[in-house]
């Protein structure tokens, strides 16, 4: 395993490259549970190769009373809600040193108001978790609506199974709406009658039925390749896999970058980006709330293009694998490239340091046990013209075939 990689911009000006891009951990992960509740009956087709998706599907297949889910959020918070539902099974769940550090209890409390036996192993509200598997009744619970989607996705993925469905009530401004209607779209697929209006899910009681699934591509991770555009002088790149049907919240980037001179051309399960023209503006203004998976990497080119961002809807990255906040603001300044300030509860801004030339060769980029670090900064090699990224591995958690297909975009990638 590498400690840390080189990256070094590709010796000419013109980015051309075809990439056949994974499936997509969001849906993939999803798929597993429903499949897992339809006695794995699903035939899947391009499920997600990332680390979390492999770890769940081992956990959904073990019989081990001791189950790791590592570093994966929605791999811990989907089988939380899972095993709560497992009538006769009890487990404790435990995740990386890492998982056992970010809060757990929304989802517990939830999960224990529709009657599951849940209790903490070792410090309240975090894992490891006691899970004993019961049939649980459901009804009508509330939630913050500001809360990780990933909670609320794993109480909607096992509600058919409940007594009396499942009304969900989230109060306040809700985080993260299409991760939300992208489980929702999915239920609905495999038979399940679900509503959503204003503030209130409903999911009636019901049997998933199974068919055969196909995992589209992962539009988190054409957005590393729409920020590899964004920095060439010119580009051309063909992603393989993705639709336009845009169940993915993470399909906005294609708008984004729109504004930055980027074409976006749909074909049959494959998309093109080309580099029209350069960004003409000096600072942008954009809301994370639905999207804030692209956070990271909207920052990361803005920063290397020196445009000021104004940005809002970024509070739950403060949850994420890291706080991706204070991440960003510490390798931008390490990077002599901008900082990253909070304005106040709702509003950051990105201020670009006014250099003309920046010096990434004595630079390391800490990744913080962090995919989206890595792939986020990779592309500034563009604008740095060579670029260090310390624990590169790190990008097998949602996409082992980064560095391989940053090589095929023109990157000299080194391993030490």
């Amino acid at each position: 395993m590498s400690s840390s990689c080189t990256i070094t911009k590709p010796d000419h000006s013109s980015i051309k490259a075809s990439i056949q891009l994974n499936g997509s951990k969001s849906i993939s992960n999803r798929v597993l549970i429903i499949d897992a509740l339809c006695n794995n009956q699903i035939q899947i087709d391009n499920l997600s190769n990332a680390d979390d998706t492999a770890f769940l599907q081992n956990i959904l297949r073990s019989k081990e009373t001791v189950l790791n889910a590592g570093a994966g959020g929605t791999t811990f918070r989907f089988l939380t809600a899972f095993l709560a539902a497992q009538e006769g099974r009890e487990v404790i769940l435990t995740g990386s040193e890492r998982m056992q550090q970010r809060p757990i209890k929304i989802l517990v409390d939830a999960l224990k108001s529709l009657g599951a036996d849940i209790t903490y192993e070792k410090n309240e509200t975090f894992p490891p978790l006691r899970i004993k598997g019961k049939k649980l009744k459901g009804g009508k619970i509330s939630l913050p609506a500001d809360t990780s989607s990933q909670y609320i996705t794993a109480l909607l993925l096992i509600a058919p199974t409940l007594e009396e469905g499942l009304e969900l009530e989230l109060i306040g401004t809700i985080v993260s709406v299409p991760y939300i209607k992208m489980t929702l779209k999915m239920m609905e697929y495999f038979g399940i009658q679900t509503s959503f209006e204003s503030n209130k899910i409903t999911v009636n009681a019901g049997v998933y039925r199974p068919k055969q699934f196909f995992v589209e591509g992962d539009w988190s991770a054409a957005s590393y390749f729409y920020s590899i555009a964004i920095l060439a002088d010119e580009a051309e790149i063909e992603l393989k896999g993705l639709t336009d049907q845009q169940i993915q919240g993470d399909s906005v980037i294609a708008h984004i970058s729109q504004d930055f001179g980027i074409e976006t051309t749909y074909s049959e399960n494959l998309i093109v980006l080309k580099k029209t023209k350069q960004p003409d503006f000096k600072t942008y203004n954009f809301d994370f709330l639905e999207c804030p998976d692209l956070a990271q990497t909207v920052v990361a080119f803005c920063a290397g293009l020196g445009i000021k961002l104004h940005a809002q809807g970024l509070q739950t990255l403060r949850i994420k694998e890291t706080d991706r906040i204070a991440a960003l603001n510490n390798e931008l300044q390490k990077l002599n490239l901008a900082s990253l300030t909070e304005m106040d509860k709702n509003n950051w801004k990105l201020t670009p340091n006014q250099l003309t030339t920046h010096d990434s060769q004595l630079t390391t980029i800490s990744t913080y046990e962090d995919h989206r670090m890595a792939m986020a900064f990779a592309p500034l090699a563009l604008t740095l013209n060579t670029l260090k990224i310390e624990e590169p591995n790190v990008v097998d958690k949602s996409y082992p075939m980064f560095w391989n297909d940053m090589q095929q975009s023109g990157f000299q990638v080194d391993f030490i």
